[in-house]
């Protein structure tokens, strides 16, 4: 009996150590993996494992990477996605290279795979990070069991011109809150354990101030200073490796004239020398051969060299590193050593992803795993979740249940591919839900729901615009859905206006025009400059490109089922001619005074912005009152508690954000007129009273002076809470000496 229980206890162990995941080993046996593979490899194998090549959009894998991987000279696709695809190409691979090292596919899983979630920006817009976090877990789930293993997100840029179409990506313009969610959605691609068979390997990008863009134009230059680097576009990158993101991926732009996949500055000096992180880094598509374009190379061999050296491990697309690395290397350009670092990093990701293990994908899981109705159903609430009402007068929204008609107007009313965004993974218009589609599927059969298109996104055309007016004069309300459509968001979707595209805007006036209560429904990928509407149309949503249930979810909304809590996570402007502008901001020597011609504004146009950072409505009302600090002075190793009252003083249940700001009143360096440095989104019903509390380090108040020092100086801040950006309270404290 005694030997029967310890054979049953050796089967089990050995069971449990052949299931347990790759990351669960110890980090020395890992290297030791990682070395003793490294000293069987050819030059020609170690430059294959540096080598990503691009499938076909549809997911197939070219006819080349079967031999290349058959030859080991081949690490990485993207694109390439299918469970049935990805092991054909894995099976070549591991089963006929010489050394069996597996593939590793990646895919852009940007804010879904099948099941697509809000646009980032819009995601954002919920303040609530763990909605980020539990999206980007469906996104990763459904990505693995399609065979794919890396997504080449989250997108952490910080981006304060609008006109960028990359905005759309990422959670705005505020670094504590783009590292909230940063942190956040590695969280939910990662998991405490990227092996795991709902998980995938996240890639922070781009690295780095690609958000900076001058003019807002896509891959265009980038002059920041170190110190703006460190307070505004380091932090979410900082965030995500302290949350154990496995790869990074360089940016397009040069940064104050070195382009950041030769910038030794911020791929290892930052990254690997103070950061210590151990992952690799990709560069972005074709990037290493753009080099030459960007004058620091002549040509593909010196682009390959300067990329290499300065710390980018993995090539994506273009060839330079596997055409010119011998030649490199016997020039001694390049040395062994820093091949054999690039491949080390590479390998030592792909044996934490458990891909020596279980390098392939069960196929039947595949269907089985998308569209889940519970996926489809956290995509409807976030969606809902993350929308922002701007403007509510009289009372239009919600909509009465017994409303007994609804004319549903616009060209986004009906479209199903705009709500899914320019990064749609691999979702597919039929399953989206169109805003149409949700409200006749909201209301009761008695409600008549009239539809006309009106106009088209773009283009001169005023024909529909009849039907529109006549269905409108028919209805007991207007809801007209206008914005962008997905081309004119995402990479290579820069804008040199904000205004609404086409005859949109002369479409919503035609329609106001007929005196019925009109709403106004934005579906969009940035801030646009709606003046007009916001000074004629009593009410306006903001519903981003809200993904496949967003036609449910503005439903919800509309008609009260949700209450609206989000806010925005980026500036809205007035008009394109303010644009860069941002909440936290520098003060000038000659601060806007409306009565002094001399003074910091525009001549004319107000010099605030339509709606502030962090700005939004709810059905119901809040009010925040006594707001307290735990001391008037503390020292800068103390933490300071700061809480306020938020009391629901409506009718109806809903949510409120609680922001916090940190004003450094008089440092030995001009410092923003506010920061944020926390958030909290609260539930309240009618009449409930909560007292909110946040704790304040020397984190939080500390910044990069002169000398590149992250201190806190001595003196008085100001602490200011409230619903936005703008209405605040506040109180103030002192840091003294120790």
């Amino acid at each position: 009996m005694k030997r029967i229980s310890l054979v049953f206890l050796t089967v089990v162990c050995v069971l449990l150590a052949a299931i347990a995941p790759a990351r669960s080993q110890r980090p020395r046996d890992v290297e030791q993996q990682v070395n003793a593979l490294l000293a069987q490899m050819t030059l020609a194998e170690k430059l294959g494992q540096l080598q990503q090549l691009d499938g076909e959009a549809n997911g197939n894998y070219r006819p080349e990477h079967v031999e290349l991987a058959r030859k080991g000279l081949l690490g990485s696709t993207l694109n390439v996605r299918g469970a049935q695809k990805t092991n054909e190409l894995q099976r070549v691979a591991v089963n006929e290279s010489r050394l069996k090292i597996p593939l590793l596919f990646g895919f852009d899983v940007i804010h879904g795979y099948r099941t697509i979630f809000p646009i980032p920006v819009g995601e954002a817009a919920s303040w609530d990070p763990t909605l980020a976090e539990r999206s980007a877990a469906v996104a990763a789930q459904e990505a693995n069991n399609a065979g794919l293993r890396w997504t080449f997100a989250p997108m952490l840029d910080i981006a304060r011109d609008p006109r960028w179409g990359r905005i759309t990506e990422g959670a705005g313009e505020d670094p504590f809150l783009g590292a909230a969610f940063g942190a956040a959605r590695v969280r939910g691609f990662q998991g405490a354990d990227y092996s795991a068979p709902d998980k995938v390997l996240a890639c922070a990008k781009h690295w780095v101030a690609y958000g900076a863009a001058e003019g807002g134009r896509d891959y265009n230059t980038t002059e920041v200073s170190e110190n703006t680097l460190r307070e505004i576009y380091f932090p979410p990158f900082k965030a995500a490796i302290d949350a154990g993101v496995g790869t990074l991926m360089s940016s397009f732009n040069a940064i104050n004239g070195v382009p950041a996949t030769s910038n030794a500055f911020v791929l290892t000096k930052v990254l690997r020398d103070e950061w210590k992180f151990d992952g690799f880094v990709v560069s972005d598509y074709t990037s290493v051969r753009e080099l030459i374009n960007h004058g620091v190379a002549a040509n593909e061999e010196q682009a390959a060299a300067a990329a290499l050296n300065a710390g980018v491990d993995m090539e994506m697309v273009s060839r330079s590193y596997n055409q010119f690395g011998p030649k490199l290397l016997e020039q001694r350009k390049i040395s062994l050593a820093t091949i054999d670092e690039a491949v080390r990093r590479i390998l030592r990701i792909k044996f934490r992803l458990g891909l020596f293990d279980r390098p392939y994908t069960d196929e039947a899981s595949e269907p089985q795993s998308l569209l889940r109705p519970a996926s489809l159903s956290l995509a409807r609430e976030i969606a809902a979740r993350s929308m922002v009402l701007l403007k509510n007068d009289r009372n239009v929204l919600p909509l009465p249940n017994n409303v007994k008609s609804i004319a549903v107007i616009g060209p986004l009313a009906d479209d199903r591919r705009a709500p899914l965004g320019w990064w749609a993974g691999d979702g597919r218009e039929e399953n989206t839900i169109t805003p149409l589609a949700g409200l006749k599927a909201k209301v009761s059969p008695q409600t008549m729901v009239l539809y006309a298109k009106g106009s088209d996104v773009t283009g001169d055309s005023t024909a529909g615009f009849e039907q529109a007016v006549a269905v409108a004069k028919q209805s007991d309300v207007a809801v007209v859905f206008v914005g962008e459509t997905h081309e004119m968001v995402g990479e290579a979707a820069s804008r040199s206006t904000l205004d609404l595209p086409g005859r949109q805007l002369d479409l919503v006036k035609a329609v106001q025009a007929t005196g019925k209560p009109t709403v106004v429904v934005l579906v969009n990928g940035r801030p646009l400059a709606i003046g007009w509407i916001v000074d004629n149309v009593p009410a306006i949503l903001e519903s981003w490109m809200g993904g496949s249930q967003s036609g449910n979810a503005v439903a919800d909304v509309l008609f009260g089922d949700v209450n609206p809590g989000g806010k925005l996570p980026v500036t809205f402007p007035r008009s394109v001619g303010q644009v860069p502008i941002y909440y936290n901001h520098m003060n000038t020597g000659r601060p806007p005074e409306p009565e002094n011609r001399y003074t910091s504004k525009y001549y004319d146009v107000p010099w605030t912005p339509l709606f502030p950072f962090g700005y939004g409505l709810s059905y119901t009302t809040f009010k925040l009152s006594n707001l307290q600090l735990s001391a008037p002075r503390i020292r800068s190793a103390d933490r300071l508690t700061v809480s306020v009252e938020v009391e629901n003083a409506g009718t109806r249940a809903g949510d409120e954000v609680v922001q916090l700001y940190v004003r450094d009143v008089v440092a030995s360096m001009t410092r923003p007129v506010k920061e944020l440095k926390g958030f909290q989104r609260v539930t309240l019903q009618p009449g409930e009273k909560r007292r909110v509390e946040f704790t304040l380090t020397g984190d939080h108040l500390a910044f990069w002076n002169r000398d590149l020092r992250f201190v806190v100086e001595p003196g008085e801040f100001r602490v200011m809470v409230g619903s936005n950006s703008r209405d605040v309270i506040e109180a103030k404290f002192e840091v003294v000496e120790r």
